[in-house]
């Protein structure tokens, strides 16, 4: 059974790239170059984007078409990226989000 998303309600159909390498929390996943992030995360058992501000709780898919934050990561450094509707490109670096984006840090 695949978990991979197909044809998404606002992307479309992607292209098929072929698969590319990104990482994530350090290491490094296969993903359809084009799918958006966050089908290519569920598709290798990732379902954590992000950790809330007050509470810490984890979030994940909730709307999948770009108008809530949950799932929200640092994607090539940048905080608050929509990876619902963001495409996979070769070499991403895409790390978990801790509350508004601010990298946790072990001694933190």
């Amino acid at each position: 059974m695949s978990v991979r998303v197909e044809k998404h309600v606002i992307l479309g159909e992607p292209e098929d790239r072929g698969l590319v390498t990104i990482t994530v929390d350090g290491k490094e996943i296969q993903a359809r170059e084009g799918e958006n992030i966050l089908a290519a995360l569920i598709a290798s058992g990732i379902i954590i984007n992000r950790y809330t501000v007050k509470r810490n709780e984890p979030r994940g898919l909730f709307c999948g078409i770009g108008q809530c934050t949950d799932c929200a990561m640092i994607v090539n450094g940048k905080p608050n990226v929509r990876t619902c509707v963001t495409p996979v490109k070769a070499g991403m670096v895409i790390e978990t989000q801790h509350g508004v984006g601010k990298k946790v840090e072990a001694n933190d």
